[in-house]
Formats: C-alpha cells, structure tokens, sequence
C-alpha cells in the first residue's frame, strides 16, 4: 500500500486593506463615505473612547457630510465571545450601509464581526477557527469596514483576523478569513496621543512579536497545498513579500519604541511606531504568527486577578495581549533558532543586536537576550510569575495552547506537550 505524500504549497497570495497614513487624515472619513456611496452606517467604539479626541473628530466629519449613524460604544477590551455576541445583535437589528470601527484591535476585531454575522447569519462556532469552531469560510463579501486604529499594535486595520476570548474554555480563539479585511485603514499618528506610557509598550512590543513571528515562520512552500484557492489561509506561512513588510517593521520599532514609550508628546516617535504596526500587519496578516501568540492565549485567557498599569479603565482582571505575547517570546525563539537561525540572527540585528561572528548555535541566546533587555527597559512584568501564575498552571496552560493550530503550526520547529510545558516553565521568570 502506497503512502500518502503531501502535496506540497506551490503560491501565496497577499492581501491587505487600503491604507492611508498622516496625521489629521481621520477627518477624511466622512468623505470617504460619501465617495462610497455609504449614507447610513455603525459607529463601533469603547467606551473609555466615546468622548475622547479620535471619535469626537470622526462623528464631526460624518456629521459635516450628512452621514447617518448609530453608535455602539460597548467594545470590550480584550473582547470574549459574549461580547462580541452582543456586538452582533447590534449590528443586526440595524440597517446599516458599512461600519466605521474607531479604536485598537478589540474595536475593530468586533466590527469586523459583527459585520460577518450581520451579512450570514450563522452558529457563533461556524466561521470560528478549527478545531474550537467549525472554520467555515465567508460565504461572501462583507459590507464595507472603515477602520481607524487608535493603538499602535495590532494592526487589525490590514488584516481579516478577529480574536476573542472563548470563555466555556478559557481561551482565545478567532476568525480568519481574507474578506474580514477592511476596506480603508485610516493610520492617523494624532490618534495615539492619549496612549498612556504602558499601553504604548505593550501595543508596540505586540508590534514586535507580529514580525519576528512572521519573519521566522515556516515557509510558505512547506505547508500543504489546499484542494482550492479559496481554502489557502489567511497564514500562509514566510513568503518574500511579507519578509520586507515585517523587517521594516523590525527596524522603526527598535528605532522609536523607547521613545514612544518615554515621551507621549514625541510625535514622531509615535507616528513611527503606528506605522510599524500597519507594517507588522501586512506581513503577519499573510504570513501567520507562530508559538508566542499560541502561547499567549491561554495567558490571557486564565486570568485570575492581574491588572496591568495603564489600563486602569478596563473593570476586570486582564492581561493585555503585547504582555501575555512577550512574556513567552524569549523562551519560544530559543527553542526554534535551531531550526532557522539565519532569520533569528537577522530578526536580532535589526533589533539592534551586533551579531558579528556569531555562529548559528547563538542565535537563539542572542534573540532571546535582545528582546529581555528590551522587556526591562519597558518595565514589563518579571515573567508569568507576575500574572499570578504557578509551576501548578502550566498543565492548563498546555492545554490551552494545543487547540491553537492556525497559529502553532506556523512554527519553523514543531512543539509537542512537553515541549510546551518547558517553555511556560521558562517563561515563569523573564529575566
């Protein structure tokens, strides 16, 4: 009996939403309404949000262009399913034209949705990623999505990925499908002014996980080829094009994140780093992610009481998603130098590592070290030990990482149970 032979990748396929960078270019949007035809649409927000500059300047512009709208400021930081339920029943009970989405990537992960379930009504798990949900692809065209980042981190503004937190498993999961992507992408430095300090850390340090990840994921030749386009995911795998995506986003991130994070009113250092991010985006959007964002659901997901300086506003325990990221990142590129440590070398100089005679079984230290002396600097937290967990949490964690194959997968060195469990022992203390 013959054995089956995987029929290897031979394309990938790129795609990100239209992007428009400057500062003041939030005001444009309701003539980008206009100009699509769009009268009638749906504002989503937070509420920490709801009165501040970034949606007090984008309701002036629908307003001065005669744009009709309702407002759903609910977004939860850090959305769970039931959240993003709600959001949905929002959206369909209304008759809307397109959404303008105006936060970071809890806000604009909800509108994308919203969105989706709005146009298809399905089962919640329907369109969820395997193996949690049933991953079914978008059935079709969504309306369109406006969406106007006031973060620099996610980079949700290029992708068609919406995360959540799954409660009935206490751990994030998501959508992903390359019609979620929105149409325009607004990138407008002014709106990260009123980031505190540990917010822009945090977001710019999940800049960083975005393109290493990406960068050093398993190539895109080496996944197996699906029987249809229409079935190529959204993470594809490294390709040539998302490499340059993610470096430049490597080289602005270790050139501004200090700054940005010591001086608020350093407006090219955080104009810098939300370009970074849309950066970061375009190249994890069609690359993928790998083991530190598996790792870091879980993280988030298990929570039992951290709050995190800066995110004072938010009214329940949470780990936001740069830390829950970071914190596992340098034992992850350890573990996987070995298995590209040209990339890892690469990822580490254009973080500012000097690597001369460096050989290839350094790689992983050097990575690794590079990104803990950064860690410091930013005053993260000392390790998992300082969410709150234990030696006793990592058989739950471990649990929670497993299921996560649109991402793990991705990694250049596959991770079995006990290789998990060694990298959340390692991951307790950072440095």
């Amino acid at each position: 009996m013959m054995a089956h032979t995987m029929l290897h990748e031979y394309a990938f396929e790129m795609a990100t939403s239209a992007i428009r960078f400057g500062s003041g270019a939030t005001r444009e949007v309701g003539a980008d309404l206009v100009d699509l035809g769009l009268k009638k649409i749906l504002v989503f927000t937070d509420p920490n949000l709801r009165h501040l500059p970034p949606v007090i300047t984008t309701l002036t512009s629908l307003d001065a262009n005669g744009i009709e709208y309702s407002i759903f400021n609910r977004v939860k930081v850090e959305p769970s399913d039931e959240s993003m339920q709600e959001a949905i029943r929002f959206a369909s009970s209304r008759e809307y034209q397109g959404i303008v989405a105006v936060g970071g990537g809890s806000t604009i992960d909800t509108a994308k949705a919203a969105n989706l379930y709005a146009c298809y009504p399905a089962d919640f798990l329907d369109y969820v990623n395997q193996p949690i949900g049933k991953g079914k692809p978008v059935p079709g065209p969504v309306k369109p999505l406006i969406a106007i980042p006031t973060t620099a981190g996610t980079g949700s503004e290029t992708t068609g990925v919406a995360i959540f937190d799954y409660k009935p498993l206490r751990a994030k999961t998501g959508i992903a499908h390359r019609r979620l992507k929105p149409t325009l992408g607004i990138v407008d430095p002014e709106n990260t002014r009123t980031l505190p300090p540990q917010v822009a850390a945090a977001s710019g340090l999940d800049v960083l996980c975005h393109a290493i990840e990406s960068f050093t994921a398993i190539p895109y030749l080496d996944r197996p080829r699906p029987d249809r386009p229409i079935l190529r995911p959204s993470y594809q795998g490294s390709n040539p094009i998302s490499d340059i995506w993610s470096s430049e986003a490597l080289r602005l991130t270790a050139k501004y994140i200090r700054r940005a994070f010591a001086d608020s009113g350093d407006d090219e250092a955080r104009a810098s780093m939300i370009l970074a991010s849309s950066y970061a985006g375009v190249g994890f959007g069609n690359a993928g992610v790998h083991l530190p964002h598996g790792m870091s659901y879980p993280v988030a997901g298990l929570v039992r009481s951290f709050r995190a300086p800066g995110y004072e506003t938010v009214d329940h325990a949470m780990v936001p998603h740069g830390i829950s990221v970071i914190l596992n990142a340098p034992a992850v590129f350890r573990f996987t130098a070995q298995a590209c440590p040209d990339r890892h070398l690469r990822a580490a100089e254009l973080l500012g590592a000097n690597i001369t005679n460096a050989k290839a079984p350094d790689a992983g230290r050097i990575l690794s070290d590079t990104l803990t002396l950064l860690m410091q600097d930013l005053r993260m937290p000392n390790g998992l030990k300082a969410l709150g967990y234990g030696t006793e949490d990592i058989p739950a964690l471990v649990e929670g990482t497993l299921p996560q194959h649109r991402v793990t997968k991705l990694s250049p060195r596959p991770a079995n149970a006990d290789d998990l469990a060694e990298l959340f022992t390692q991951a307790l203390t950072a440095f």
